[in-house]
């Protein structure tokens, strides 16, 4: 019997343990072991629709003043070359011109002479030497040059001119060529035997200006008919008139 009356006191104690926890504990007795969590329940379901909330504040972001300007950087890399563009629009026209000058019908006049020695005697020294036949007889008057009077030639039409001469001498010779009274140019030349010199030279003329050519003491010219070669040969380049 007592063990079964003590079976029914331990069946009493547990019961009045779980049936009234509160005595127990204002009795002074322990807190009991936390049971084991019971698994999660369903989902609710969704609540009411709430109220619409206040406007928040503007997307647009508040711009401020505009800042001093930065530092100019390092120039870049040259580009690619670009396509050829359209032609562009046709320009104004630009200003008229500078009057040209009045025509003149000597700038449109050619002058020349061309003369050979057909003398048999020495020529005087520091004399004008005289040319007294033309060279291309055959040419018509108009066509076959100036006269040299006195072995002279006086320009008629202001420009630049250009003059040459042969002479035939031996041993030496030496001739001046003259612009007036001044001697322009002096040329001479001396070889064993026979010779045939030359000499060229460009002017610009004045209208009443001269040219000629002069022996000089040192000379030898060659007079005989046969073996003469003495020319002088002028005419005009341009004119500047």
């Amino acid at each position: 019997m007592a063990p079964q009356r003590l079976s029914c006191s331990t069946a009493l104690l547990l019961l009045l343990v779980h049936v009234a926890p509160v005595v127990t504990q204002t009795c002074g007795g322990s807190p009991g072991i936390p049971g084991i969590p019971g698994t999660h329940g369903p989902n609710g379901s969704d609540g009411p629709k709430g109220q619409k909330g206040d406007p928040g504040e503007s997307v647009q972001p508040v711009k401020g003043q505009k800042g001093q300007p930065g530092l100019l950087g390092p120039p870049g890399r040259p580009g690619l070359k670009g396509d050829v563009g359209l032609p562009g629009r046709p320009g104004n026209p630009g200003r008229p011109g500078e009057k040209g000058r009045p025509f003149i019908a000597a700038a449109q006049q050619r002058t020349y002479f061309s003369q050979k020695r057909m003398i048999s005697q020495t020529p005087d020294l520091d004399t004008d030497m005289i040319f007294n036949s033309v060279i291309l007889p055959e040419l018509e008057p108009q066509f076959q040059g100036e006269s040299l009077p006195n072995g002279t030639f006086t320009c008629t039409i202001k420009g630049v001119y250009f003059f040459t001469y042969h002479i035939s001498a031996k041993s030496r010779v030496c001739l001046k060529l003259m612009r007036g009274a001044e001697a322009h140019m002096m040329l001479c030349d001396n070889a064993e035997g026979f010779l045939v010199t030359s000499g060229s030279a460009v002017l610009p003329l004045e209208v009443g200006d001269t040219v000629s050519l002069q022996a000089t003491r040192f000379n030898t010219m060659v007079t005989s008919m046969g073996s003469t070669s003495h020319t002088f040969t002028g005419f005009l380049l341009f004119s500047t008139a």
